[in-house]
């Protein structure tokens, strides 16, 4: 089977991508101590092997330059 190249080599398949992102999280825990249930969702859909890690990161960041609602 090749490589997804949407991916890195470390995390071609679910259970590696699952690693990747605990370890995203253990580095910066925000990733999992502020996350939305709109950010674990992206975060299944990363592991699912749907979206790269790249889309997770600007969908998240266009979430955040939306204006809060009132």
């Amino acid at each position: 089977m090749a490589p997804n190249l949407k991916f890195g080599p470390a995390a071609q398949t679910p259970q590696q991508r699952a690693y990747v992102l605990r370890q995203l999280q253990a580095v910066n825990p925000s990733l999992r101590t502020k996350a939305t249930a709109y950010a674990q969702q992206l975060y299944a859909g990363y592991i699912a092997g749907e979206l790269s890690w790249g889309e997770v990161r600007v969908a998240l960041d266009l979430v955040r330059q939306l204006p809060a609602s009132r």
